[in-house]
């Protein structure tokens, strides 16, 4: 069967998958809010991915699992590093910098508007419907208004772009994800792999910019964050990231980002004892209405029902 004759779906270990990584990632960007103070962003996404990486291979090797061998899947580990790593963590680290937790995740939530029309393009099973560019729209529009319309007026739109361009990157990475099942590499060398090269490529980075030996003794709870943030928001997470890709596709995959700033805020809500407002809960529901779009399953039942309503009728 190729590959083009599979439809990815989500069922509802997919959808279980799905909101466990949005409490995972929507965690990274209070871990980030805590230690990104402290810690210059570039070495901040180091210690992210390179911590990653020996959390994952040392669970691949407890496993009886090894290293790839194959050149060709490292060169493709490397681009996949560069693309879902160093590239978003580190525009999305530095325009939180700027930005608050929440904002960034929220601008976070572009990412599906990007992947929509990415793999619409590139994949043959993930077409452009109505359903999935209606659904994004409701998404994007939803993002506006947990946004609000004076977010702009700071005055410097870096930040924001930052965390935009970081999006795309995520999207594109999305995508190109996809071929690392027809390659015969396990979601679990795909996380190890992917954090490993991007580790080898911000090392030297990282090193020449932020000196960090220079950089004092980090705090107990910046010292915590860091261990959050490699260990659940991306060891963990990544596990489940490429587990989805394989089951459910590019696109379902990154429905996943308009879900993280609903659970930044709800993670602020129960920790930071941050207050919902109805400009925040107007949003969320727009997200979900938009969720439901590119899924089509509500769409469909109801459809189901109507027409079995309809024999009914004619019975």
């Amino acid at each position: 069967m190729t590959s083009s004759t599979i439809t990815p779906r989500m069922n509802a270990a997919a959808w279980g998958m799905l909101l466990a990584l949005s409490v995972l990632w929507g965690g990274s960007f209070f871990f980030v809010e805590v230690a990104v103070d402290a810690i210059p962003p570039l070495t901040l996404v180091l210690l992210r991915v390179g911590g990653c990486a020996v959390v994952l291979w040392a669970v691949a090797l407890a496993g009886g699992g090894g290293m790839p061998r194959r050149a060709g899947v490292w060169r493709a580990l490397l681009v996949m590093g560069l693309l879902n790593n160093a590239l978003p963590f580190s525009l999305i680290v530095w325009g939180q910098a700027h930005l608050s937790s929440s904002l960034a995740a929220i601008l976070n939530a572009t990412t599906p508007l990007f992947t929509v029309v990415v793999a619409g393009l590139m994949l043959a099973d993930e077409r452009l419907t109505t359903g999935r560019v209606a659904g994004v729209g409701l998404g994007f529009l939803g993002v506006v208004v947990l946004v609000g319309e004076g977010a702009w007026g700071a005055g410097n739109a870096w930040p924001y772009l930052a965390c935009l361009a970081g999006a795309v990157s995520y999207a594109c990475a999305g995508v190109f994800g996809r071929r690392f099942r027809r390659l015969g590499v396990t979601p679990l060398q795909t996380a190890a792999g992917q954090v490993t090269g991007s580790t080898a490529l911000l090392a030297p980075v990282a090193l020449t910019v932020d000196h960090p030996w220079t950089l004092p003794v980090p705090s107990v709870a910046v010292v915590g964050a860091v261990a959050g943030l490699v260990v659940l928001s991306t060891a963990l997470a990544y596990l489940l990231y490429f587990r989805i890709l394989a089951v459910a596709g590019a696109t379902n995959l990154l429905l996943v980002t308009f879900l993280i700033p609903v659970s930044a805020i709800l993670l602020g809500v129960g920790i930071l004892g941050e207050r919902l407002g109805l400009r925040d809960v107007a949003g969320m529901a727009i997200i979900g209405l938009g969720l439901a779009a590119v899924d089509g399953r509500p769409a469909r039942w109801l459809r189901r029902v109507a027409a079995g309503g309809r024999g009914e009728e004619g019975t």
